[in-house]
């Protein structure tokens, strides 16, 4: 598994060029029925706009889609293709409504407040790189899980759960790369008393 990049949330921005309204809105998504909805769903929003262009890429098979909606060909939608390319982003769906301001923007002018739009777009949604996890279990008495989190924390890891019963478990995410690294200091701490066990495997945004 190979580290990507996407965006962490929703977003948008908006910017006016010759009294047409650009806005643009990002989700990240998994797959092509996710960028659909959220493609049907700005449309629906914006039931009233001249247009509503988008483009997304998926990780999984490699999918890339646009549309220029009424805009002329090679004007819009690869424009935000482009952008989603270049930026390195996977999993991401960008739609850039235009409210048309009654001037021309000519062919260039669409290229450039489209390309803009969507920037703007994707740094409303924030780009994080989601690398390659394990997800890992570790159970320990109450007294050393003090000593096991600060280790835990060290390694940039994310707590994902713990379970304060007779024993104190703690299910965690560390980047794939570290977990052997990991799992070696918790054992020399707890004087090999402690291995945490691997439970899992994934991609998380990493502190790496």
């Amino acid at each position: 598994m190979n580290s990507y990049k996407t965006v962490k949330n929703r977003g948008f921005d908006e910017f006016t060029e010759k009294r047409s309204r650009f806005i643009g809105y990002v989700c990240p998504v998994k797959t092509a029925e996710e960028a659909n909805g959220f493609i049907n769903e700005i449309r629906q929003k914006h039931w009233d706009a001249k247009h509503n262009v988008y483009a997304y890429i998926l990780k999984d098979g490699n999918i890339k889609k646009f549309s220029d909606d009424g805009e002329p060909q090679g004007t819009a939608g690869m424009p935000v293709l482009d952008v989603l390319e270049k930026s390195g982003v996977t999993d991401v769906c960008v739609v850039v409504t235009r409210y048309f301001g009654g001037i021309l923007l000519g062919g260039g002018g669409l290229v450039r407040a489209y390309s803009h739009s969507a920037k703007s777009a994707l740094q409303s949604g924030k780009i994080v790189t989601m690398a390659p996890c394990s997800v890992l279990r570790a159970r320990c008495d109450y007294s050393f899980y003090g000593k096991i989190n600060s280790i835990i924390e060290s390694f940039g890891c994310k707590i994902r759960a713990t379970d304060f019963g007779e024993k104190t478990t703690v299910s965690f995410s560390v980047a794939s790369e570290k977990e052997d690294s990991l799992k070696a200091k918790i054992f020399e701490a707890s004087n090999g008393r402690i291995m945490p066990e691997k439970v899992g495997e994934g991609f998380e945004e990493m502190n790496l």
